[in-house]
């Protein structure tokens, strides 16, 4: 893709009326809050359901 040569200088940014006044140099963006973080499920519950299905899998293997 063949790109136009550069004239000059880049044009400047003009403000939008009615718009948000510009960002102070320095200044972060402004984002919106974090998100909460998902429930975790408690060890010894994660312990117990792999021990029943362990338990499950070795009594289907004796049948």
């Amino acid at each position: 893709m063949d790109e136009r040569p550069h004239d000059g200088p880049p044009h400047l940014a003009r403000s939008v009326p009615g718009g948000r006044p510009p960002t102070p140099d320095g200044d972060r963006i402004p984002q919106p809050p974090p998100t909460a973080a998902p429930a975790r499920w408690p060890g010894w519950v994660i312990a117990v359901v792999v021990l029943v299905l362990m338990a499950a899998g070795i009594a289907g293997r004796l049948r």
